[in-house]
């Protein structure tokens, strides 16, 4: 009896000590910055006035990607040091998958890690692979990640992609990525650039590549409106830094137009427009010129989550009430109403 006691003993101190290790980690008093600057009324809706940004972990070369993943925590890319990052409330900032966008062990400039993070129909990492020139699904169970993946499209033509940056799926399971040149050494004019273009592409459910934008010069973020019957492409070039909107009629883009333009906004603002989500009701959350821009569904800029480094991307968790950021070298937390 005095055995069996103690163990019941020691169980419940392990016990004790997992939870409190638990409350404190839930608890972490994270540093703050950036500040809401309210353009509309309607953002009194989406987020607080007097919200910050929570720094969730720093030091990285170039965070991009990030994403939920339900009951593990978020994860993000640090593009240049070719890994990914997993952020947890309970056990903080660790490893994730490494490598995550190159896996040759020839030396090769440019960045090369993975950027753009989703998920499939399935559940299954699906990720924007800058050094091996793919879409790719990682072959791992989420909570068990190995750097081993399967090769979703690759070519285009027969030509090798530049570096697919961002990624979506629709309602009907397909899948849509941009391809700019950032992950190569010389970019648009690196030698091993086969595309001429900076396209934007569609991947069926049987594989097939189809070519769906070839008129933007930097494609970079890109997602659907709730109803699926229209889709954003940001444009991350400094000469056309905006947001375009198409129509899909569940075969193509068309009736291509502006959905908002940074054309007369403040220069000394650091940042482009890049990767952005939209939310169930047709609010966009879209990094650019001086951190998170909110827009609604018709392009009315409602306010913008000020913050000083270049923003890169964000991720909306389950619920939408709470936005992760990737911030230069830093991931953060802001929390939505």
């Amino acid at each position: 009896m005095r055995s069996r006691g103690l163990v019941i003993l020691c169980g419940l101190l392990v016990f004790g000590c997992a939870m409190k290790k638990k409350e404190i980690n839930m608890n972490v008093n994270y540093e703050k910055i950036g500040k809401v600057i309210q353009y509309d009324d309607g953002l009194d809706k989406l987020v607080k006035s007097n919200s910050q940004g929570e720094i969730l972990g720093s030091g990285y070369k170039w965070s991009e990607g990030p994403l939920e993943l339900e009951g593990i925590g978020v994860i993000f890319s640090d593009v240049p040091n070719n890994i990914i990052h997993l952020w947890s409330p309970t056990s903080g900032m660790s490893p994730y998958l490494q490598p995550s966008g190159y896996t040759s062990s020839i030396p090769r400039g440019g960045e090369t890690g993975s950027n753009g993070l989703t998920l499939n129909p399935q559940g299954k990492l699906v990720l924007c692979q800058h050094g091996d020139r793919r879409m790719a699904m990682m072959d791992a169970d989420l909570k068990n990640p190995q750097p081993k993946f399967i090769t979703l499209a690759d070519k285009y033509d027969g030509k090798r992609f530049s570096s697919p940056n961002d990624a979506c799926y629709n309602k009907d399971g397909d899948l849509f990525f941009t391809d700019p040149p950032y992950g190569l050494e010389k970019q648009a004019n690196d030698p091993t650039k086969e595309i001429s273009f900076q396209g934007v592409y569609k991947v069926s459910k049987d594989g097939k590549v189809t070519l769906m934008v070839d008129s933007l010069t930097r494609p970079n973020g890109i997602a659907f409106m709730p109803d699926g019957k229209s889709v954003i492409v940001a444009n991350s070039d400094p000469a056309l830094p905006n947001w375009y909107i198409f129509d899909y009629d569940g075969t193509n883009f068309t009736n291509g137009r502006l959905f908002y333009s940074t054309k007369g906004h403040d220069k000394s603002l650091r940042g482009l427009p890049d990767g952005f989500k939209i939310d169930k009701n047709g609010n966009v959350f879209a990094t650019g010129p001086g951190g998170v821009y909110v827009f609604d569904k018709n392009g009315k800029k409602l306010g913008l989550l000020s913050l000083s480094d270049p923003t890169s991307n964000c991720a909306l968790s389950k619920d939408q009430k709470t936005l992760y950021i990737t911030n230069n070298n830093k991931f953060l937390r802001w929390k939505l109403r």
